[in-house]
C-alpha cells in the first residue's frame, strides 16, 4: 500500500527546510550547551492570567465540543479588534477561529484554489508555504523578492510569475511584517499589488500574524485597501501577538460567503478548537493592545541591540529590521551559503540560526537569527556570529576596511 501523491508531494521532493534545526535539538539532548536562534518562539511562557482563564474555563465544563467557527464572543472580540486595527469595519460572521495561523493558511488556499490551480507566493517565505500549497492540491509559485529591492516583491514579477504558468492562477500569499526578512511591505507597493489582484482576478491571502510586530513604518492590511475586502483573506494568530504559540488558536478574516463556506471545511477538517482554549484568547484579547506592545517589547529592545552590533562591523549586512522577531543576516562576503554558515556556526560556535536557504532561492546567503533569547545572551551570540563570520572573511580576503571615525 502507498500513500497519496499529494501528501509524498507536500515537501516538493527535498529538505523541508529544517535540517539544521533538528541538527541542533539533537546537540541539546546530547547535553551540548546550543544557544538556539531557529524559530520564532517567545522566551516568556503564557501570561498566567491567560492561563488562569484556560484553567476557570476547563474545571468549568467548557470541555465538550465548541460552536465549530468560534464561540461567539470570541468571533465579537476578534472582528472589534481588526475593525480598529484595519480600519474597515468587520462582523462576526466575518471571522472563522481556526486552530493556529498554520491551519488558517492551509484552509485559506483550499477555499481559493481548485486542484491544480496555481497559487503564487512570494520568496523568501516561511518555510512552510509551498508545502501548504501542495497539500492543498495547487501548484506552488515562487515569485522572487530582491535583496535590493528590501525583500519587497515587484508588481511585474508577481506579473511574470502568472503569464509563466500554464494554467489558471488564482491566489497571492503575502506576509507583512515578512518572516523571515523583517520587511513590512508599504502603502505605495501594497497598492500596487491590489491592483493587479483585482485586474487579474486573484484572491489576496495575507498572513498578519505579525501584525503587533512592527518597528519602522506601520502596518497597513490589503484588506483595507480599496476594493479589496471582497477578495481577501486575513490570517491572524494569538501565537506572536500574546505569546500563545502551543494553545494553536488563531483566524480567518474574510467575506461572510466565503468565511461560510470554510466553516463547511472546517467541520470537516478540526470541527473547531477546544471551547477552554477560545476562552483563555478571548481573555488575551480583552487584555488590550497595551498587552500586545508588553510581549513584543523584549524584541524591539533586542533589534536594536542587534543593529547596534552590526553597525560596528562591515562583514555582516542586515537587511533592514522593520518588523517581526528576526534579524535577516547577508553573510555572502564569508565566502559561504547560508546552510555553510550556519553549520559552521552550530558546530564551532554552538550557536543555532537558520540558513536563509530554509526560506527560498532568494535568501541564499542569508542566514534568520531569532531574537528569542534574553538579552545578554542575544549579545553573546551575535557577538560569536559576527567573530566567525569576520574569521571567515579574513581568510578569504574579502574583509572591508574597518569604518573610521
Amino acid at each position: 500500500m502507498t500513500v497519496s501523491h499529494r501528501i509524498t508531494h507536500i515537501t516538493g521532493g527535498g529538505s523541508d527546510g529544517w535540517d539544521l534545526f533538528r541538527k541542533a535539538r539533537r546537540m541539546i539532548a546530547q547535553g551540548r550547551p546550543v544557544i538556539e536562534l531557529t524559530i520564532g518562539e517567545h522566551d516568556i511562557r503564557t501570561d498566567p492570567r491567560i492561563l488562569d482563564a484556560m484553567d476557570a474555563a476547563a474545571r468549568g465544563g467548557h470541555t465538550g465540543y465548541a460552536a465549530v467557527p468560534g464561540i461567539p464572543d470570541l468571533r465579537a472580540e476578534i472582528a472589534a479588534r481588526v475593525t480598529v486595527q484595519s480600519g474597515i469595519e468587520t462582523t462576526p460572521e466575518e471571522v472563522l477561529v481556526v486552530p493556529g495561523g498554520q491551519a488558517g493558511l492551509f484552509m485559506a488556499h483550499h477555499a481559493t484554489c481548485d486542484v491544480g490551480d496555481g497559487a503564487l507566493y512570494i520568496d523568501p517565505y516561511y518555510a512552510t508555504y509551498p508545502g501548504t500549497i501542495r497539500g492543498a492540491g495547487a501548484v506552488a509559485l515562487p515569485v522572487e523578492a530582491r535583496a535590493r529591492d528590501g525583500f519587497v516583491p515587484r508588481t511585474a514579477d508577481i506579473e511574470a510569475a502568472i503569464e509563466g504558468f500554464d494554467g489558471r492562477v488564482r491566489s497571492l500569499l503575502l506576509n507583512t511584517p515578512n518572516n523571515p526578512t523583517g520587511a513590512v511591505y508599504g502603502r505605495e507597493a501594497l497598492a500596487e499589488i491590489a491592483e493587479l489582484c483585482t485586474r487579474r482576478d486573484l484572491w489576496l491571502i495575507s498572513d498578519e500574524v505579525y501584525e503587533g510586530q512592527v518597528w519602522e513604518g506601520e502596518h497597513i492590511s490589503p484588506r483595507a485597501l480599496p476594493g479589496m475586502a471582497k477578495r481577501t483573506l486575513v490570517v491572524g494568530s494569538m501565537s506572536k501577538g500574546h505569546a500563545m504559540t502551543g494553545s494553536r488558536v488563531g483566524w480567518i478574516v474574510g467575506p461572510g460567503e466565503a468565511v461560510a463556506a470554510l466553516e463547511d471545511l472546517a467541520t470537516h477538517m478540526s470541527y473547531g478548537i477546544p471551547g477552554f482554549i477560545q476562552d483563555a484568547a478571548l481573555e488575551a484579547l480583552r487584555m488590550g493592545v497595551g498587552f500586545e506592545t508588553e510581549v513584543a517589547a523584549p524584541f524591539r529592545r533586542r533589534r536594536d541591540i542587534a543593529a547596534r552590533l552590526l553597525a560596528a562591523q562591515q562583514v555582516v549586512r542586515a537587511v533592514p529590521m522593520q518588523g517581526a522577531m528576526y534579524a535577516f543576516l547577508d553573510i555572502r562576503a564569508t565566502g559561504l551559503d547560508g546552510e555553510g554558515f550556519a553549520d559552521r556556526l552550530l558546530e564551532e560556535r554552538q550557536i543555532a540560526v537558520m540558513p536563509g536557504e530554509s526560506f527560498g532561492r532568494a535568501a541564499a546567503g542569508h542566514v534568520r537569527v531569532a531574537l528569542t533569547v534574553d538579552d545578554a545572551r542575544l549579545e553573546h551570540a551575535l557577538g560569536e556570529l559576527l567573530a566567525l563570520a569576520a574569521q571567515l572573511a579574513r581568510k578569504r580576503g574579502s574583509e572591508p576596511t574597518p569604518r573610521t571615525a
